[in-house]
């Protein structure tokens, strides 16, 4: 595993996205995890940049993200605050500045008539692809990946997951909250890749900022590994792990493992 520090959030998103790009230079038809949430955006903005000045060419990039909202999906005739799917944010956050295929975005369906089946064809959909050469990847305030939730299978795959009281409140105070939408009436259920889907990938991107993510960032990466703080299981990660931190989210690592 690789830890890069960076001085802060501008420099760290702009590492993210240069080792995103190389990927895409070297493998044009490459397949890309991609996660939501605002410790990503800034590595987004800058791949909108390197796009538009650089010329890198998404056209035969294949996407996943890793998890959807049940019970809503994207819908354009709403303000982008109002419209708090996963799809609408990467939808407005990357995809619509650059120049990938539609028909090679995929993110999971929160209006699925049948989201067990939904999850079961998104599995399906990656090994298509090939499998995921780099999962992007955030750390929820519980140590969550993607929205597996403590005491989620190392072995779990895609499934429908119900959010625990931490992910519901560190979301509403992130997004419903500044939207105006009251709390009982933001999502409480989600599908989600599972930590065995995640750890398939050839490659993973964990990607940190800020003081509030310190303690938790070094639970995962030099604490126990165990399902209670899901994002641990980066230590048994078999392939390529990179994880890209700014000052104030590796400040209660120990180890000297930082480059």
């Amino acid at each position: 595993m690789d830890i890069i520090v960076k001085r802060d959030y501008d420099e760290m998103s702009r590492c993210a996205a240069e080792h995103i790009a190389a990927l895409i230079r070297k493998k044009p038809d490459c397949v890309i995890g991609f996660a939501t949430g605002a410790t990503p955006i800034g590595t987004y903005r800058e791949l909108v940049r390197i796009y538009n000045e650089e010329g890198l060419d998404f056209s035969n990039v294949k996407t996943f993200n890793l998890d959807e909202y049940l019970g809503i999906s994207m819908d354009l005739s709403k303000p982008y605050i109002l419209d708090q799917s996963y799809r609408r944010f990467m939808h407005e956050e990357l995809f619509k500045h650059i120049n990938i295929n539609e028909e090679n975005i995929n993110i999971p369906d929160g209006l699925a008539r049948d989201p067990e089946e939904e999850c079961l064809k998104y599995e399906e959909k990656i090994k298509e692809a090939g499998g995921i050469d780099l999962q992007i990847l955030g750390i929820g305030g519980n140590g969550h990946w993607a929205f597996n939730e403590p005491g989620s299978s190392f072995d779990s795959r895609t499934r429908v997951i119900k959010l625990n009281e931490q992910t519901l409140n560190d979301n509403y105070e992130a997004f419903y909250k500044k939207a105006g939408i009251p709390r009982e009436k933001m999502p409480h259920y989600a599908i989600t890749m599972g930590i065995g889907t995640i750890l398939e990938a050839k490659s993973v991107l964990m990607l940190a900022n800020g003081a509030k993510k310190a303690e938790i960032v070094a639970k995962a990466l030099e604490g126990p590994v165990t399902t209670m703080v899901t994002a641990s299981s980066i230590q048994i990660f078999k392939g390529k792990a990179t994880v890209i931190l700014d000052g104030e989210a590796a400040s209660m690592l120990v180890k000297q493992t930082i480059k």
